[in-house]
């Protein structure tokens, strides 16, 4: 989350402080418009973390070369 609070700061001139403010307010906005599995996985993945839907897509990618003949 910090990656995120400094590219707000240094893109519009907000303080670190006023930055936090903004992202942990559009942090829970869309927290709360999201379903609960992957609103869950919202701080993990601000904090460095993988999602169940990282493995998702790696899952998908080998179902499609699989398909097209590619291991």
């Amino acid at each position: 989350m910090n990656e995120l609070i400094t590219q707000v700061s240094q893109k519009t001139g907000l303080t670190t402080e006023q930055a936090t403010a903004v992202v942990q307010t559009v942090i829970a906005f869309l927290k709360g418009k999201l379903p609960s599995p992957i609103a869950g996985q919202i701080d993990s993945l601000l904090n460095g973390g993988t999602t169940g839907l990282d493995a998702a897509k790696v899952n998908v990618t080998g179902a499609i070369g699989s398909v097209f003949g590619k291991k």
